[in-house]
Parts: C-alpha cells; sequence; structure tokens
C-alpha cells in the first residue's frame, strides 16, 4: 500500500491530521491498534480553546459542536467558601467550549467514513521503519497477515504510550517530566451541573473541580492519593467528600447521583524534544502531557496538529521544507508555555504532601494576587483561553 502520509493513532489527533489534510487533496491512512468502539470509549477532557474550534472548522466538522457545544465566557475558582469569577470575555475577547473530546472524536470519525479516507483498526504490531531517510514505511498485523505502508511521511499521534516516540533511537530524543504526588478521581454522572461555568476549588481536603459535559451531564473530580483505588469510593462517599470541599452555594445547589464512569488518573507533566526525527513527526500526547488543571492536553495536541498540517500543505503545494523543519521549534515553543499554566495552576490550587508551611503560605498569597490584580487576572486568562498559534 502507498499513500502521502501514513498516520498512527486514530484519536482526535491523528483524526484532525487527517481531515485537514485530506480536504487539502493529500492522501492519508489511519492506523489504530484499538478498534473504533474502544476509541470512542474513552471518557477525556472537553475545554477547547477559539483556536481549536476554529480548526474544527477548517476541518469541516463543527456543526454538532456549534448546535450542542456551551460556550464559557469564564472561570470561578473558590478559596475559603467565596467563588472569584475570572472573566476570559471581558479580559481577552475570547471564550473557552464546552464540547466532550468523545465527541469530537465521534465527529472526525463520521467525517473521515463519509470522505472515504482509509482507516486501519485493530491493527497489530504496528513500526515504522527507515524514517531518518526518504522512504520511510510502516509495517503492521491485521486478521493475521503482514501488511506494510510506503509513504513520504509519518505522523506518530499514538499517545503517550505509543511505538512512535519509543521507535526513536535514545540518544536522538531527551524527555523531561514531573510526577505528581496525587491524582484525580472522576466521576461522569446523568446530572445537571451545580454551575454555568466551571469551579475550580481549592481547599484544606484537597482540589476540587466542578465542570460539565452538557445540561444534563456532569464531571467532577477530587484529588485524592495514588495510594486509593476506585472501588474504595462508592458514590455515597464521592459526594460527601465533595460536599465537604464545596462552598455553601455550590452544595446547596449540587445534584447527585449515580456514576456512570469512575476513575482514578495520576497527574504528570511530560515534554519529549525534538518533535521531528527525519521523516516522522510526533504530534499530541506523543510528544508531551500535561495535568489537567489547566485543560491544554487536547487543545496542545490541536496547535501540532496546526503546525503539521500546514506545513505538510506548504510541502506539497509549494515543494518547500521550510515548515517541515520548523515544526518541532514552533510545537515546542508553544507547549513550553502550557506546560508552565498547567504547573502553576496545578501548585496554586492543589494540596502538596510535601508543602512546608512557607509554601502553603506562598498559595495563599498566589490566590490573593490572582483575585485582587486585574494583570494577574489577565494572565491567567490569556493562557487558558489559548495563546495564538
Amino acid at each position: 500500500m502507498r499513500t502521502q502520509v501514513a498516520i498512527i493513532g486514530a484519536g482526535p489527533s491523528g483524526l484532525l491530521l487527517g481531515q485537514l489534510l485530506h480536504r487539502q487533496g493529500i492522501d492519508t491512512v489511519i492506523l489504530e491498534n484499538r478498534s473504533a468502539d474502544y476509541v470512542l470509549g474513552r471518557i477525556r477532557a472537553g475545554v477547547i480553546e477559539q483556536g481549536m474550534v476554529g480548526l474544527l472548522e477548517e476541518a469541516g466538522v463543527d456543526a454538532r459542536l456549534h448546535a450542542e457545544g456551551l460556550v464559557h465566557d469564564g472561570v470561578e475558582i473558590a478559596f475559603r467558601n467565596q467563588r472569584h469569577r475570572v472573566d476570559f470575555k471581558k479580559l481577552t475577547g475570547k471564550t473557552v467550549t464546552v464540547y466532550g473530546q468523545t465527541e469530537i472524536t465521534r465527529d472526525l470519525m463520521e467525517a473521515r467514513t463519509a470522505s472515504g479516507a482509509l482507516t486501519i483498526y485493530e491493527a497489530q504490531d504496528v513500526q515504522p521503519f527507515d524514517f531518518d531517510g526518504d522512504k520511510p514505511r510502516l509495517r503492521y498485523r491485521k486478521d493475521g497477515q503482514e501488511h506494510e505502508v510506503a509513504c513520504d511521511f509519518i505522523a506518530g499521534c499514538d499517545g503517550f504510550h505509543g511505538v512512535s516516540r519509543q521507535s526513536v533511537p535514545a540518544k536522538a530524543i531527551e524527555t523531561f517530566e514531573r510526577e505528581y504526588p496525587f491524582g484525580w478521581l472522576g466521576i461522569l454522572s446523568e446530572t445537571p451541573p451545580v454551575s454555568e461555568e466551571l469551579i475550580y476549588i481549592h481547599h484544606p481536603r484537597g482540589f476540587a473541580l466542578c465542570s460539565m459535559r452538557s445540561p444534563t451531564r456532569s464531571r467532577y473530580y477530587v484529588q485524592c492519593s495514588l495510594d486509593e483505588h476506585v472501588d474504595e469510593w462508592p458514590d455515597s462517599r464521592f459526594w460527601d467528600e465533595l460536599k465537604m470541599r464545596l462552598d455553601d452555594e455550590a452544595r446547596a445547589q449540587l445534584v447527585t447521583g449515580p456514576s456512570i464512569e469512575k476513575s482514578i488518573a495520576p497527574l504528570r507533566s511530560f515534554v519529549a524534544e525534538p518533535m521531528r526525527f527525519g521523516r516522522m513527526f510526533l504530534a499530541g500526547d506523543a510528544a508531551h502531557i500535561v495535568p489537567p488543571t489547566g485543560a491544554k492536553g487536547l487543545n496542545l495536541a490541536a496547535s501540532d496538529v496546526h503546525y503539521l498540517s500546514r506545513a505538510l500543505v506548504e510541502f506539497y503545494r509549494e515543494k518547500s521544507v521550510a515548515g517541515l523543519d520548523h515544526y518541532s521549534a514552533r510545537a515546542l515553543a508553544r507547549v513550553w508555555k502550557a506546560e508552565r499554566f498547567s504547573w502553576w495552576m496545578t501548585t496554586m490550587l492543589h494540596n502538596l504532601p510535601d508543602h512546608t508551611a512557607f509554601e502553603r503560605r506562598l498559595q495563599v498569597a498566589e490566590l490573593d494576587y490572582l483575585f485582587s490584580s486585574p494583570a494577574a487576572a489577565m494572565a491567567m486568562a490569556e493562557n487558558y483561553v489559548g495563546l495564538p498559534y
């Protein structure tokens, strides 16, 4: 099989890249080691920047987003039983949209199917070869048969545990990582959200977040120890713990109900440099991970796709390699700013077990500065809504 761009991974970054390239007349094949149902079953983030909204419009998959997405002008931060609002629209003129990653993936899957572009699900043992030369290829196994894809370029969009980054020689890549000593216990419930906007909560018992996926579906999180297990948290215990961390108004408005999904996620900051290796390019979680506090994971994947799709279009239209040569540096410049912001949000709002009394006082000072300084609020708003591509 021959294609122009072979994409590893059928998550939102791989599908978005494939759709953008397809609309520019560039042939792609996507290889995914899981089934389509498994990919759609993953529960992920749902706050997207205006830049990503624009990319979904460009990809022609924005109809349901605009019909069902919830546009938010700001967020609230609760501290000492009071909520403080950061007004994104007033401070920056921009907003964010709540629309689940599962729904984005579904929209992109349907668009790809309608276009006739090829996605191969349950492709086992995918392995990239010869990406350091001018004739890269992929091998994979499907239904017991071995297959090979010849291509011009490989896009590694296969996540943190994927094969793309692991295929790079150790001496050619440098990684930077920080693991946080806590996790997020999250539940999804068919209950109305406690507020029209997200509420981030700093509390002596630990961080909490009130979020949503729709006007009838809520997503809640509480900070927990990494030693804990989901089966130790029946719904009743989760709701009781969340109530203790809420302010009085939110507690009175909270509607509880059975969870339809529950999990504990560790928090990690991770960056791999560079993001290009010959004719293979990393994008999304294959190259970087951010803690979810700043809502940057999916949006960073989108900015990678923005840079990479334009570089590939430039190559095929103008025979120029300038965009490809600058892809890694451009992407990483934005990645590190998002890493900084996500780290800042995380360390400001969570209880860190190793924090001294001095550091806890610094947290209080940071929150007080954010609530009292228009300049500090502007900086948070500018980063939260998304820095320009």
